[in-house]
């Protein structure tokens, strides 16, 4: 999927929630969004209301390795910006509305606590980030780019930071940093307005280093109450120093030998300390700790067993007892929403959030039980609430008599070239499915929902449990046999399976436990291996298995520890195995002896030098000498063939470069219009399925196969031009030289279709099929074309059926969705679709199924009366409410799509030809053959009566009676080809114009300006013309003040191009005139 392009997910999530072991917590100031963050990477947002109810909204993905951190990262009210650390170093900044990266980097250093601090500069305020962790100093990054600017450094004992706290200075404009080192010193930076605004400037040293003998310390609080104690808090006691010249004055130990993990103030004279079994306790402060009270510091300089010790208030603890895998994090936060909230937040391994408001506590006897747990909600809780339950992609068919629960799926891998999913399961058999027939039943409602075991599939039954892996090796390199797939499982097997006759052609049985990866070597490698696959088991041993010779070539199993990465030096001859010890080990492909063992720098300098992207024949040509001699000095068999053939080599990369020239410079698009990905957040977990809509190819998908049908054996761009020609959007979409460059993408997209369709039985040498494939031969095709299973089917107007129902905002227009339902053929979704939204750099946040459960239970209370749907009513509202970067995108993707279904002739998704239509578009060279490939013949005579009776009336007038045996009368062509082309008008209108007002400006996110704006000259005619339309249409409804706003918020980017005599006054003047002349 390009960068570039619109993409959007929907997820099955499955019955069951995915695992979420809490590793840190965060409230957002606004008191409405809980972040959690959890040791497998990703980033959970629980909405959170006034009433303290709490509802899982969305899952973040982007980390690799456990979040150790989170941090509010913007003081304003509009913007709600968290940033996010990982133990790999990487750094992310998140917009908590709707789940965007917005952006990120990756720095050599683990941090282990950030926290936010705000400026004044002038007349602005900017923010920057004070990052501690494992290494010597405190890092100041930016807050918006998280670029490293400047760091506080320790002159006396550098040493790694264990906790660190912000004193924000009221008087003067010097604010104090005060840090803990592990250690025990104390450490003091003075930060002021003029350092923080230079950049790449010199460290900042210390301005006070003390010891305080404070051991493994957990958290140092500031009280914000009173301005002068500070609270550090030890893994066996913890201690109140005076923040002015950090003199103790009060000390508690630990409970029953339990270990502290934090700490803060809850009021001026309570302070809560929490355990790592979850439990929480409030002490009552002596007087000599408060500022206020005659008897202030009236301890200071006494022994620490002789201090007044502070009165236990109360204890919290958890409500249930279950054993947890790891301790539970708590944070103690405040802050007035509509009234002054003092929240305990603790999130624990199994991805439960406890919550206790302890706003007005009265004060209680000693050893009394405080208040209870005010809320208490896990993922998997949330998941059981909803009705209907969320599904998985093949719950219709995983169905177990005994039990709720369908059989889980273990394995995915989506073959796009069919566009089938295969779904290894938990009992060993394994499913192949098509992906959007099968998505229909999860989402959308319609006659599907009546038969059992629907879409027609195919069982391969050879493994006796769980398949743990699947690969498609065809679709990574097409030096593999497209009927081959291949799976492993917890049987110690791998099986070469027959797709299209659902044969299994071979076990492997070499590993001694479960196979845990699949791999397919690169393409430089020696002949014998290109045939191979690489598979990889939990015994710690890696093996090549040839798919020709049907045998394992060779076994690497003399590693001690588990395996983490598998490289390959194929001008070598290696495959380079890291374990997670970080030994390396080199094996000799050829020969299967091990090279070496090594580890430490020279361990990592392998597995980089492995990532170079030196291909074998400039390898092997730069010095033939030394390669020689080193392939004698290794006994590579592989590099000695190398030497011999590298004159071929030369030939081979000089054709292929002159090849590559000849090509010219047409954009490539990815013609696979769905991609469905399956994704874990735990090794343990069921797969949750992505469906990723890539609207541009989508779009180009439509249109080549619209223009592929009209007159397949004339076709010309002019041709292409009469056959879109039916709407004004159709003329624009060929136009001047578009139309060449398109006409020759609609050749490429065919011939790429077929070639991708062809399915060969018999036994070949791949070279002699290669070229046969090559040649063309219509009888060759015909003969050896079978369907994947008993179902053919559009798969392009498949998925656009399947995304329209989702994105179409159902129950706001009754017309439009009678048109939508009959005319049009969309169906209605009969539960809360679950949307994506994909951000910078791969970043990705889903929503979880019951996102908009609050909007929801309002909503129920309306139309109970009228007995609609509430779930489907719930489904459009909750999507163009989200967030402003999801409505545009969704609203985007809906007008260019409609917009492109209106170009075409009877664009309808009712009818034969979605149910047995052909998986391909007919050859342009030959279209009788699509009649004679078919098995049953009136099939294709059905299906091309649909196509030629809509496309006669529009392309020219002679009649196609004898081809599809129907009344050859145009007129009710037109006029069914009229009716269809006006519902797609109308429901690209509704959403363009009309969405505002029938929805609500509460319930409607309007789209982003800038997003829009970025699409206005976007490559893909028919989004660009969205994007217009689209900016235009909200340009409208802000009217002038909104329009004034949006130009006073741009003007300080815009590029001065205008002399520098005309003022700035004049500048947005013009501006502003010439956006009221655009709308």
């Amino acid at each position: 999927m390009a960068g570039n392009s619109l993409v959007l997910p929907i997820v099955l999530w499955g019955r069951k929630a995915p695992t979420h072991c809490i590793s840190a917590v965060l409230l957002t100031d606004d008191g409405a969004t809980i972040v959690t963050g959890c040791h497998d990477g990703q980033i959970c947002l629980w909405d959170l209301s006034v009433e303290l109810e709490v509802n899982p909204r969305a899952l973040l993905f982007g980390h690799t390795a456990s979040i150790t951190c989170l941090s509010k990262a913007c003081a304003s009210s509009d913007k709600q910006y968290i940033v996010s650390a990982s133990e790999s170093g990487e750094m992310c900044l998140w917009d908590v509305n709707d789940g965007r990266c917005i952006e990120f980097t990756k720095l050599a250093c683990t941090h282990t606590g950030i926290q936010f601090y705000q400026f004044s500069a002038g007349n602005q305020r900017e923010g920057r980030l004070l990052c501690h962790g494992h290494y010597p100093e405190i890092l100041v990054v930016d807050a918006t780019s998280l670029e490293v600017l400047y760091s506080l450094v320790s002159k006396i004992s550098p040493d790694w930071i264990s906790s660190m706290s912000i004193i924000r200075s009221r008087r003067t404009q010097e604010d104090t940093v005060v840090a803990l080192s592990v250690t025990g010193i104390l450490k003091v930076w003075i930060v002021t307005s003029e350092i923080s605004d230079m950049q790449d400037t010199e460290p900042i040293f210390e301005e006070e280093s003390k010891p305080i003998y404070c051991q493994n310390c957990q958290s140092i609080s500031f009280c914000a109450f009173t301005q002068r104690s500070l609270l550090v808090v030890c893994s066996k006691y913890w201690r109140v120093f005076d923040a002015g010249d950090y003199s103790l004055l009060c000390s508690g130990p630990s409970e029953n030998g339990q270990t502290w993990t934090g700490g803060d103030f809850v009021s001026a004279d309570k302070v809560i300390i929490w355990t790592e079994i979850g439990q929480s306790y409030i002490y009552k402060l002596p007087a000599s700790c408060l500022p206020a009270s005659d008897s202030f510091r009236s301890d200071v300089g006494k022994a620490v067993e002789n201090l007044i010790p502070p009165v236990q208030h109360n204890l919290l603890d958890r409500k249930d007892k279950e054993l947890l895998i790891c301790p539970p994090v708590t944070r103690f936060f405040y802050g007035c929403r509509e009234y002054l909230h003092k929240l305990l937040i603790q999130g624990d391994s199994s991805g439960r959030l406890n919550i206790w408001n302890i706003s007005d506590t009265p004060d209680k006897q000693e050893g009394e039980e405080g208040p209870a747990v005010t809320m208490s909600v896990s993922l998997q809780e949330a998941f059981n609430k909803l009705s209907p339950c969320p599904a998985g992609i093949i719950d219709q068919l995983s169905v177990i008599p005994s039990s709720n629960e369908p059989l889980k799926v273990t394995a995915s891998v989506y073959i796009p070239a069919h566009g089938r999913l295969v779904c290894g399961r938990e009992d060993g058999s394994i499913v192949i499915v098509p992906a959007t027939q099968t998505a229909i039943v999860q989402l959308l409602q319609g006659e599907h929902m009546l038969r059992r075991g629907w879409p027609p599939h195919r069982t391969l039954r050879g493994h006796r449990n769980k398949v743990t892996c699947l690969l498609y090796p065809h679709q990574v390199s097409a030096r593999y046999d497209q009927r081959y797939l291949i799976s492993g499982g917890v049987d110690f097997s791998v099986i070469i399976w027959d797709i299209f006759s659902g044969e299994m052609k071979h076990i492997f049985c070499v590993h001694g436990g479960e196979i845990t990866q699949l791999l397919v070597p690169p393409e430089n490698c020696s002949a014998r291996v290109q045939h191979c696959i690489c598979s990889v088991a939990s015994d710690h041993s890696v093996g090549l298995l040839s798919l020709r010779e049907k045998k394992c070539i060779m076994l690497a199993s003399r590693h001690l520890f588990p395996i983490q990465v598998i490289k390959w030096r194929p001008s070598d001859d290696y495959l380079v195995v890291g374990c997670s010890d970080g030994s390396v080990y080199v094996w000799q492909m050829d020969t299967g002896a091990l090279d070496r063992c090594v580890m430490g720098i020279t361990a990592v300098e392998i597995l980089n030098a492995c990532d170079e992207a030196a291909p074998a024949a400039v390898d092997s040509l730069s010095h033939p000498a030394v390669n020689l001699k080193q392939a004698m000095t290794r006994r590579s068999l592989a590099a000695l063939k190398n030497m011999a053939h590298h004159k071929l080599q030369t030939l081979a990369t000089n054709l292929l470069a002159s090849e590559a020239s000849d090509k010219g410079n047409l954009p490539k698009y990815s013609h696979n219009s769905l991609m469905v990905q399956a994704i874990k957040t735990n090794l343990t977990d069921p797969d949750i399925h992505v469906l990723f809509f890539d609207v541009e190819a989508l779009i180009i998908q439509l249109l080549t196969e619209e223009a592929s049908r009209p007159n397949t054996a004339l076709i010309s761009p002019e041709n292409l031009q009469k056959a879109s020609g039916s709407s004004d959007k159709g003329s624009s979409f060929l136009t001047g030289k578009r139309a060449a460059v398109l006409f020759q993408q609609v050749k490429e997209t065919i011939k790429e279709n077929i070639k991708e369709h062809l399915l060969d039985d018999e036994e070949e040498d791949e070279e002699t099929m290669r070229q046969r494939r090559e040649e063309g031969d219509p009888e060759y095709r015909a003969s050896k074309s079978k369907p994947l299973t008993l179902l053919e089917y559009n798969l392009t107007m498949d998925t656009a059926k399947l995304f329209m129902s989702c994105l179409h905002a159902w129950g706001l227009n009754e017309v439009l969705d009678e048109v939508c339902l009959d005319r049009l053929g969309m169906l209605k979704p009969h539960c809360t679709v679950s949307f994506g939204l994909l951000s910078r750099g791969g970043h990705m946040s889903l929503m979880l199924p019951g996102y908009n459960q609050p909007t929801c239970k309002l909503s129920h209370g309306r139309t109970e009366a009228g007995g609609k749907l509430p779930a489907t009513e719930g489904v459009g509202k909750g999507t163009y409410g989200v967030s402003r970067a999801v409505t545009t995108q969704h609203l985007l993707s809906i007008i260019s799509l409609a917009n492109t279904l209106m170009s075409m002739t009877n664009a309808t998704f009712i009818g034969d030809h979605m149910k047995k239509g052909p998986t391909r578009p007919p050859r342009p060279s030959t279209p009788d053959l699509s009649k004679a490939r078919v098995s049953p013949p009136t099939s294709s005579n059905v299906v091309q009566g649909q196509i030629k009776q809509v496309a006669a009336p529009v392309v020219s007038a002679r009649s196609d009676a004898d081809r599809s045996g129907s009344d050859p009368a145009s007129v009710p062509a037109l006029h069914t080809c009229f009716l269809v082309n006006e519902g797609w008008s109308q429901l690209a209108a509704m959403h363009c114009v009309m969405l505002p007002d029938l929805l609500g400006l509460e319930r409607f996110r309007p789209p982003l300006l800038e997003m829009l704006a970025r699409r206005w000259q976007d490559r893909c005619l028919e989004v660009r013309e969205a994007a217009q339309a689209l900016l235009l249409a909200e340009l409208r409804r802000i009217e002038q003040a909104g329009r004034k706003e949006a130009i006073d918020a741009w003007a300080p980017y815009l590029p001065q191009y205008m002399d520098h005599v005309i003022s700035r006054k004049h500048t947005h003047t013009f501006l502003q005139s010439f956006a009221e002349k655009r709308t």
